[in-house]
Parts: C-alpha cells; sequence; structure tokens
C-alpha cells in the first residue's frame, strides 16, 4: 500500500514538473523549469494565429498543460494547440490578448485589453468572466480557491474561482498593476507606478508591509526565499529582503538609463533578467554585482527561463538565443519570423514561444 502511495506522489510530481501551468512556470514565478530540453533545439512545428490577414501578434506566454498549449494573440482568441502535432484543438473568441495564459485544476484563465478576465474549461467552454474596465497585461496566479491578477486600473484583484465573484481588490495609486502577482507563504505582491512594493496577505489582501523600490515597476516579482527579485523602469534590478524590509542590493545597466520589462529567473545561484538597453544580464543572487551579460540586436523584454544549465530568452531582433547559464556564452541562436516580446514556456521536452507576427512555435529534439 505504501509503495503505491508512494508511486502515485512520484507520478504527481513528474506530471508537474512537465507542464508550465503559469507566466513563470511557478507560483512564486521563479522562471526555473524541472524540465530536460536537448542540446539542440529543432522546430517540430508552428502554429500561425491569423489565417490570410495581419493583426494576430502573440505577445503573451503560452501555458503547457497536459500535453495541450494554450496562448492568447491579437487576432481576438485563445487559442488551445495540440503539443505533440501543433493541430488546434479549439478557439474561444475573447478579445485582443497579450497577457500570459494560466491553467490550474481544469480551468484556463486569460484577460484581454479590454478588460473582461475570461474563466473557461479545458475543453473552451466559458463558464464565467469578469470585467474590470482597464486593458489587462498580468497573467494569473492561484491562492487557497482564488485567481489574482491585475490591471491597469491600478487594481490588484483576488477573485473566487468556482464563479468569478470578487473576494478582495487591492488599488494602488498611481498607475497600473502590469505584472503577474507572486504568491509564496500566504503572501502576494503588488507594484505598479507607485514605486512601491506592497506585500499582501494572499487570503484578504490586507497589506503587512510595503517597501519603497525607488522606480515604476512594470515586471513581474520573482521570489525566492525571504527575498523578492524585481526589475524597475528606472534602469535598475533590485533584490528586495522581506524580513527586514528594506533593499539588499540594487544593480544599475552600465548601459545606459532604460528599463527593465523583462522578469526575473532566479536561481540558488544567479538573478537572469533582460533589458531594454538590448542586453541580458545575470546578477550574483547574494552580492548584487553582475557575473555576465550578452548583447542580443534588440531590446529584451521577453523574460529568460532557465533548463538545468542553460538561459533561454527572446529578443526583439527575432532571434531566441540559448546561453550558458555559468557563462553566458551563446550555445544556440534562432531566428524566428518576427520581433518577441513573449517569454519561453516549457513542458514535455519542448519549448514553446509566439512572436509579434502571430506565430507560435515548438522547439525541442529532432523527431
Amino acid at each position: 500500500m505504501a509503495s503505491r502511495v508512494l508511486t502515485a506522489v512520484v507520478a504527481a510530481v513528474l506530471l508537474a514538473a512537465a507542464d508550465w501551468p503559469t507566466f513563470r512556470g511557478d507560483p512564486a514565478q521563479t522562471g526555473v523549469s524541472t524540465e530536460a530540453l536537448p542540446d539542440k533545439l529543432v522546430q517540430r512545428w508552428t502554429y500561425a494565429t491569423v489565417q490570410d490577414r495581419a493583426g494576430g501578434g502573440v505577445e503573451g506566454t503560452a501555458a503547457i498543460v497536459d500535453g495541450v498549449v494554450y496562448v492568447g494573440a491579437f487576432d481576438e482568441h485563445l487559442h488551445a494547440i495540440d503539443l505533440a502535432t501543433g493541430q488546434a484543438k479549439w478557439k474561444f473568441k475573447a478579445g485582443a490578448i497579450k497577457s500570459p495564459v494560466g491553467v490550474h485544476d481544469g480551468r484556463v484563465y486569460v484577460g484581454n485589453v479590454e478588460g473582461v478576465f475570461y474563466c473557461l474549461d479545458i475543453a473552451g467552454k466559458e463558464k464565467w468572466k469578469f470585467d474590470v474596465g482597464a486593458e489587462i497585461t498580468s497573467g494569473s496566479n492561484f491562492g487557497d480557491g482564488t485567481v489574482l491578477f491585475g490591471s491597469q486600473d491600478e487594481t490588484l484583484y483576488c477573485l473566487n474561482r468556482a464563479d468569478g465573484k470578487p473576494k478582495w481588490k487591492y488599488q494602488i495609486n498611481g498607475g497600473p498593476v502590469m505584472g503577474t502577482p507572486a504568491v509564496i507563504g500566504g503572501k502576494t505582491f503588488a507594484a505598479g507606478c507607485d514605486s512601491i512594493l506592497h506585500v499582501l496577505d494572499a487570503a484578504t489582501g490586507v497589506e503587512q508591509s510595503h517597501v519603497e523600490v525607488g522606480g515604476q515597476v512594470g515586471a513581474s516579482a520573482a521570489a525566492r526565499g525571504d527575498t523578492i527579485y524585481l526589475g524597475t523602469m528606472s534602469n535598475q534590478l533590485l533584490a528586495v529582503d522581506l524580513k527586514k524590509g528594506e533593499i539588499a542590493w540594487t544593480f544599475e545597466s552600465p548601459k545606459g538609463r532604460q528599463p527593465f520589462f523583462s522578469s526575473a529567473a532566479v536561481t540558488d545561484k544567479l538573478v537572469v533578467a533582460g533589458s531594454r538597453d538590448k542586453r541580458v544580464y545575470a546578477i550574483d543572487r547574494a552580492k548584487g554585482t553582475e557575473v555576465w551579460s550578452f548583447p542580443t540586436q534588440g531590446k529584451v523584454d521577453s523574460s529568460p527561463v532557465i533548463v538545468g544549465s542553460r538561459v533561454y530568452v527572446g529578443s526583439h531582433d527575432g532571434n531566441l538565443y540559448v546561453l550558458d547559464l555559468a557563462t553566458g556564452r551563446e550555445l544556440q541562436k534562432i531566428k524566428l519570423d518576427g520581433p518577441i516580446s513573449a517569454s519561453p514556456a516549457v513542458g514535455n521536452g519542448c519549448l514553446v514561444i509566439g512572436t509579434e507576427k502571430g506565430t507560435v512555435y515548438c522547439l525541442g529534439a529532432a523527431k
């Protein structure tokens, strides 16, 4: 009996590891996958979000769950694509979408640029919708029976997953909540144009503490231990010590004052993020000093993903870069059909990413 229980637990862990259900892969938004990718990525399939007309750009990050890719596009649809074949399973007309897709407990969540947040079942049938009346660029994250997301109306929302009714909301005075909220240890976080990181009780929305971060925030925060890592629009990447309620270190790009819209990926040793100065940076997690930087030919709004000893990140120059995590050395460069704002999603031995031309790429081992 014990062996059967252990087998079931191991199987559940392996299944979870094979999925990418939220913007950065996990509730803490670390951007790190336990999956394995081949040493050399090859194109397995492409999927066009628009047929015979323009306007289908993909800026939001896909979710990968149970062998299905879920991705939104500017063609006003949420698409469900078979990961193995690249064939459409269904699409749902949800308005133009630039936010990441979230999947949790058999339901799919996404917001659109008109401010409508949708909940669908995995067959593509609408369960409920909630209108905030302002653009949604934030992805979703999940609490105990709840779904959380930010909006351009300066508010972080927490809705009941069962029926979409509001449980609480937290308003930031001074600008939109653009980033996807991390959820860890019963806490969630809101940051926007007030230049403050707000630490909230995830169950009630009550603020527990806050830290001034010295710049407006458009990126999503990543949590590891008692530290939050986030970039600002003021050329800075920060580590915020939650126990002390203060900034532990600040890194500034030496290549000119450009914002960090890219969200950080965090390992035990490094913090990796892209900048609009066209570079990818790896920062020592303990010291806040630069370990390496890698130049691209376009701004880097795509948030890097770390798989094993490699970093995967897109650039507005139209390339997906594969870098050595320890040194920043280029291991592979894959030319896609347009600028890349979306971030990679990793699952079942594949990497999925969209372009602003509206093409979704699946890369993995040769068939």
